[in-house]
């Protein structure tokens, strides 16, 4: 399974990163192709900093924890179903990073996947809100699984 912490994987998701443009044009969604960067960066940089406070889930009960639907979103082939509601904090329609520069925005996200794979496992929220407990494991298949959905978003 493809994961953040395969190096050749995580240079895969960049490369594709970089075939991106403003105008590429989305196969569905609502994001453009800076609004994605921007998720992308928001989500990421998300569940880093809740890795480094006392409460890794902002509203424990707001959301039912699944962890057999952990299991199909991490383990399986299946691709991610389209349309799913973003939290809003992560959301670049909402209160999520509005785009910028996109380059930059680029730049951010990229980083911010870096990072990501680079960070102890003490730096990872101890949880995701629908799938419940996460694993170090867990969370790098979830940053490689995201990011694929997203890019697949704009055919790359």
């Amino acid at each position: 399974m493809k994961s953040i912490a395969d190096p050749t994987a995580l240079e895969h998701l960049i490369e594709r990163l970089n075939g991106l443009d403003p105008d590429t044009p989305r196969t569905w969604g609502t994001l453009s192709a800076g609004e994605m960067l921007c998720h992308l960066g928001d989500a990421t940089a998300s569940v880093l900093q809740r890795g480094t406070t006392e409460s890794t889930d902002p509203s424990p009960t707001a959301t039912p924890r699944h962890p057999v639907l952990r299991w199909i979103a991490l383990r399986s082939p299946l691709p991610w179903p389209q349309g799913l509601k973003t939290p809003a904090s992560v959301d670049p329609h909402s209160g999520g990073t509005k785009t910028g520069d996109f380059e930059a925005d680029r730049e951010r996200a990229v980083a911010g996947l870096r990072t990501f794979a680079a960070a102890p496992a003490s730096s990872l929220a101890a949880s995701h809100g629908a799938f419940g407990s996460m694993t170090m494991r867990d969370w790098h298949r979830w940053a490689y699984r995201h990011t694929d959905h997203h890019l697949r978003q704009f055919g790359v």
